[in-house]
């Protein structure tokens, strides 16, 4: 079984050429990328309520008083920013390779297409339209393999984009609630 999947990676790679081994490769590192988040993510708490994680710690941590409502607000948001920060760190991959993959497959189909084009001009008149028609097609399987790989990192970056926004919204209105009741006079 394993074999199998090998020797058709292989042949994929011999027809497609270099760029389609650069997008294999490229695949590889977006999905070892989108597991090292997703594990970063479980264990950060995202999406698991703010009283889980590091969320639930800084405010846990937080003292205030009446008088340094405002204080305590900028280093808790201080300390939020560099905690979201540090969970967002390496997504910039994702996002690379969403928008790299399409253009390198586009770049594997104008090759290709240079190389079919020569090939029927070597041939002269007695030009083979099938010749051509192999060429094309092995020429635009690299924009579909730079597609195949770009989709799934464009869609895992949206995910996990819009679970840290919405954990940051989540994490704003749990701050703000945390301070209101400092306001109020409330001791915590």
């Amino acid at each position: 079984m394993i074999g199998l999947a090998q020797d058709r990676i292989l042949g994929l790679i011999e027809l497609g050429g270099p760029v389609v081994a650069i997008l294999g490769a490229l695949s590889v590192i977006a999905l070892a990328v989108a597991l090292w988040k997703a594990a970063v993510f479980m264990m950060a708490g995202i999406g698991r309520g703010v009283h889980h994680g590091f969320v639930a710690e800084i405010i846990a941590d937080l003292r205030v008083t009446p008088d340094y409502v405002e204080t305590a607000r900028a280093e808790a948001n201080a300390q939020l920013d560099a905690a979201f920060g540090d969970v967002s760190r390496g997504l910039r991959v994702l996002d690379l390779t969403a928008q790299l993959a399409p253009l390198l497959g586009l770049f594997g189909t104008v090759l290709g297409m240079i190389e079919a084009f020569q090939t029927l001009q070597e041939a002269g008149s007695t030009a083979d339209p099938s010749l051509l028609a192999g060429g094309i097609w092995v020429a635009l399987m690299t924009t579909a393999v730079g597609l195949c790989v770009a989709i799934p990192a464009s869609v895992v970056l949206a995910w996990f984009d819009s679970r840290l926004l919405q954990h940051r919204l989540s994490a704003n209105v749990a701050l703000e609630a945390r301070l209101g009741s400092n306001v109020n006079g409330q001791a915590q």
